[in-house]
């Protein structure tokens, strides 16, 4: 309402325009981190069924069951992800784009063939805004997770504090 006041206002007909695609949302404060809180309402997430930020969402949400529920079919971590894409297990991939935004060339060269491999034999690849909440949250998992195809126990197994 407020908007569309400042809208008759200021005469923006952008804001016109645009009117049927604003929505009303509660959360709990105004921080960015309540931007997570708004975006998993049901309500929301009907509303932005074909939009690439609910696709992120649904992606880490679906990593995070997985992590919970069968968590030898879902690992994070440079070491773990590229040991499961030599062995063809990635069905889903999910980078970070500051992964590929790296200082350093080799860097960026071997994430670019992580992900043309799990491509090349029919995963899914979903590279996620780092600017988004949920490309932060990825960030965290250190920008590169991956849903596998069949669990692969011996990965479990293998100790990650050698990687970055």
């Amino acid at each position: 309402d407020y908007m569309y006041q400042q809208a008759v206002k200021t005469d923006n007909k952008l804001l016109f325009e645009n009117k049927s695609k604003f929505l009303l949302v509660h959360a709990s404060s105004g921080f960015k981190h309540s931007l997570k809180e708004a975006l998993q309402d049901p309500m929301v997430q009907a509303r932005l069924v074909d939009t690439k930020a609910s696709e992120e969402v649904r992606a880490l949400e679906d990593f995070y069951k997985m992590l919970k529920h069968e968590p030898a079919k879902a690992f994070y971590g440079p070491k773990h992800v590229a040991m499961a894409v030599e062995a063809d297990a990635v069905e889903i991939l999910l980078v970070s784009d500051k992964l590929f935004r790296a200082q350093n060339v080799s860097e960026r060269k071997k994430y670019v063939e992580l992900v043309d491999k799990v491509r090349e034999v029919g995963g899914e690849v979903k590279i996620f805004s780092s600017l988004h909440v949920s490309g932060e949250q990825l960030d965290q998992l250190s920008g590169l997770c991956a849903i596998l195809r069949f669990p692969m126990q011996e990965l479990e197994d293998t100790d990650d504090s050698d990687s970055d």
